[in-house]
């Protein structure tokens, strides 16, 4: 029986430990950097708590979100941690880690999961930060919502055929592109119209904002083509290096795109609050 016939529409990681399988060190990788992934939206967790009050009340349902963003991340990148060290075991015959004989596949959708609770909270927690000078607050906050949902939705059902259908793949991925690039355009013109009369640190800000959004969210698709990146053809490379590559770039895109994009948020909204009068520092200082 090949691998198609029994592993099916299961995603490149599964064929690669049911083929070769996988080295201690690209097992033992893999499986750190997946926990490195949830540690930090736990110590993410305690940071936004934490740093809660020194923004003026009327920025704090940003802080808010990335709490719900911490919390739904921390928990789902834990169970997928869990699902990869549950789906592969060792092998002392071949010394090497190979999917196990149970029926617990390694499965990215956890991931999926994730940013389907995750991106739209991301998108909405900036307009809670910067003023729109032009632009409608609901429209905007639509948008992200619809194009957040259509592109994980989209990503969600190609990456079920990145080994079994790569043209299926790719067509769910090229529709699942498009909503990327409106959220890309929605995104600049929030953070264009929220640096109008913003203070200058907070400008600053939100011009780190915009470069780390599109450096991190432009991992997301790298990832997602992972597999055919390192055979730079139509067919999947079913190596230990690509599936490596993928869990670190997808664990460095969430890192950036949650824990951090939420710091800088938290910052822009810190100099927003002072520039209005409320300075938690001199706050704190006076009593």
């Amino acid at each position: 029986m090949d691998l198609i016939s029994l592993l099916g529409n299961s995603t490149f990681e599964n064929y690669v430990g049911a083929g070769s399988g996988f080295t201690e060190m690209a097992y033992q990788m893999s499986s750190h950097v997946l926990t490195l992934g949830y540690a930090v939206m736990l110590a993410g967790l305690l940071y936004f708590v934490l740093t809660i009050k020194t923004v003026a009340p009327k920025y704090r349902i940003s802080s808010v979100l990335s709490v719900v963003v911490m919390v739904s991340a921390f928990l789902l990148l834990l169970v997928q941690q869990q699902n990869w060290t549950g789906a592969m075991i060792y092998d002392a015959e071949s010394a090497r880690y190979i999917l196990g004989d149970g029926n617990d596949l390694f499965n990215n959708g956890y991931r999926y999961l994730n940013w389907l609770i995750d991106v739209p909270m991301l998108l909405f927690q900036i307009l809670f930060v910067v003023t729109l000078t032009k632009s409608s607050f609901s429209s905007i906050r639509n948008g992200f919502w619809f194009s957040g949902t259509g592109m994980i939705v989209t990503g969600y059902i190609g990456q079920y055929y990145e080994v079994t259908s790569p043209s299926t793949f790719f067509i769910w991925g090229f529709i699942s592109t498009l909503f990327f690039f409106h959220i890309l355009w929605l995104m600049k013109k929030v953070i264009t119209e929220g640096k109008e009369g913003a203070p200058p640190a907070a400008q600053k800000y939100l011009g780190s904002i915009w470069t780390l959004f599109l450096v991190t969210w432009m991992l997301y698709p790298g990832a997602y083509l992972m597999p055919y990146l390192f055979s730079l053809g139509l067919e999947p490379a079913l190596t230990e290096t690509a599936v490596v590559a993928r869990h670190i770039t997808y664990t460095v895109a969430d890192i950036g795109s949650k824990v951090i994009y939420g710091i800088l948020l938290t910052l822009t909204a810190q100099e927003m609050s002072k520039a209005e009068g409320y300075d938690y520092e001199k706050m704190e200082n006076a009593l």
